[in-house]
C-alpha cells in the first residue's frame, strides 16, 4: 500500500489504558458515579479542549497530506492555504471515529464494572503525519478482578478494530490502482488482514500494480496499526491487560519473549520497534496484580481473548513504514 507523498501507582502514559492506584479501603461497593473528586477543569474542560485541539491537528494533517502543490512544510501550508483545510475532513473524521470508538469501548466497560473513569483524553500532535498521539483514559479506582480487567482491556481494541475494518472497506473502494513504478514516498506495510480485504474489494493485482490509498483508507490503515500496537502483551498496554487476565503471572514471561522479537524486527525491518522495546522497559514488562485474581473468566471471555490474539496477528505489520 502506498501513501502518495510497574506497579499500581504507575504514572499514566500515552498509548495505554492506565491503572491508577486507589485508596486502601474496600471499594467493591462503590458505584461508577462515586468518583474521586474532580474539578470541572479536569472533568470537562481539559478533555473537551484536547479533543477540539486534536480535531484541528488531524484536520490540518489530512489537508497537508492531500495537498499537491509545492511543499514548504505544514506551517507555511496552513498560513498560505487555510482555505484548503476542509480537504482534511475525510482523513480526520475517519481517524477520530476509530479512536473515539476505541476509547468509548474502554469507557463504557469501565462504567459497567463500576470503575470510575475519566472522559478520553486525546493528545494532539504535529501535523507532519497524522496530527495526534492517540488518547488515554484515566481509571480513578482499582480494577478488582480478572473479569473487569479483561473486559476493560479488550473492549477498546476490538471496538476500534471493527470501526477500522468498516473504514478500510470504504477507503479501498475510493482508492486508486496505479503502476508501482509511478509511486514514491511513504510505503505502508501490508498486514494479513489488509491483504485479504484488498483482494476482496479491489481484486487480484499484477506484481507491477499498487494501491494509492484514499485518505479514508489511510486512516483505516492507521487504525489497524494502532490496534496491533495496543495488543502487544506488554505491561499496561491493552494487550498486557488481556494477557494478564488470561494467563496471570505468565504474562510477564510472554512480555520478556516479545521484547527480543521487537529488537530483531528493528534491525531487519522498522527501527521504530527499538523505541517500543525501550518503552516496554520503562513501562515494566509485567502487569500489576488485581485485588481478586481468583475470579474465573469463563469460557466466553477466553474465546474472546483468542479472538483478540487473532486480531493482533492479522493486523501486525513487521515493517509498517518504508520509503521508496
Amino acid at each position: 500500500m502506498n501513501l502518495d507523498e510497574r506497579n499500581d501507582d504507575q504514572p499514566i502514559r500515552s498509548g495505554e489504558l492506565p491503572i491508577v492506584a486507589g485508596p486502601s479501603e474496600d471499594l467493591s461497593d462503590r458505584s461508577a458515579d462515586d468518583e474521586f473528586e474532580e474539578t470541572p477543569f479536569s472533568k470537562w474542560i481539559l478533555p473537551i479542549s484536547l479533543f477540539v485541539a486534536t480535531i484541528f491537528t488531524t484536520l490540518w494533517a489530512g489537508a497537508y497530506q492531500a495537498y499537491n502543490g509545492p511543499i514548504h512544510g505544514p506551517v507555511n501550508f496552513l498560513l498560505e492555504h487555510p482555505e484548503t483545510l476542509w480537504r482534511g475532513i475525510p482523513f480526520a473524521a475517519t481517524l477520530l471515529f476509530i479512536l473515539v470508538t476505541h476509547e468509548c469501548g474502554h469507557y463504557v466497560l469501565s462504567r459497567i464494572h463500576g470503575v470510575p473513569a475519566s472522559l478520553p483524553l486525546f493528545i494532539p500532535g504535529p501535523p507532519y503525519f497524522i496530527g495526534t498521539f492517540g488518547a488515554i483514559i484515566r481509571l480513578r479506582g482499582p480494577i478488582l478482578n480478572r473479569r473487569a480487567l479483561f473486559d476493560i482491556g479488550v473492549s477498546g481494541p476490538l471496538a476500534g478494530f471493527i470501526a477500522a475494518v468498516v473504514a478500510l472497506v470504504i477507503g479501498l473502494n475510493l482508492s486508486t490502482v496505479v503502476d508501482r513504478t509511478a509511486t514514491h514516498g511513504l510505503q505502508l506495510g501490508e498486514p494479513l488482514l489488509l491483504q485479504f480485504i484488498s483482494w476482496l474489494v479491489v481484486g487480484s493485482l499484477p506484481p507491477q500494480a499498487d494501491i494509492v490509498l484514499h485518505p479514508i483508507g489511510f486512516a483505516a490503515w492507521f487504525g489497524l496499526f494502532v490496534t496491533s500496537l495496543n495488543l502487544i502483551p506488554i505491561g499496561q498496554l491493552d494487550g498486557g491487560h488481556v494477557a494478564y487476565a488470561l494467563w496471570g503471572s505468565r504474562q510477564r514471561t510472554i512480555a520478556f519473549a516479545i521484547v527480543p522479537v521487537l529488537i530483531v524486527l528493528g534491525f531487519v525491518g522498522w527501527p521504530g520497534w527499538w523505541l517500543w522495546a525501550f518503552m516496554a522497559g520503562l513501562w515494566g514488562f509485567g502487569h500489576p496484580p488485581v485485588r481478586d485474581p481468583h475470579v474465573p473468566l469463563g469460557r466466553g471471555r477466553v474465546l474472546v481473548g483468542w479472538i483478540a490474539l487473532a486480531v493482533f496477528v492479522l493486523t501486525f505489520a513487521p515493517v509498517p513504514f518504508s520509503f521508496h
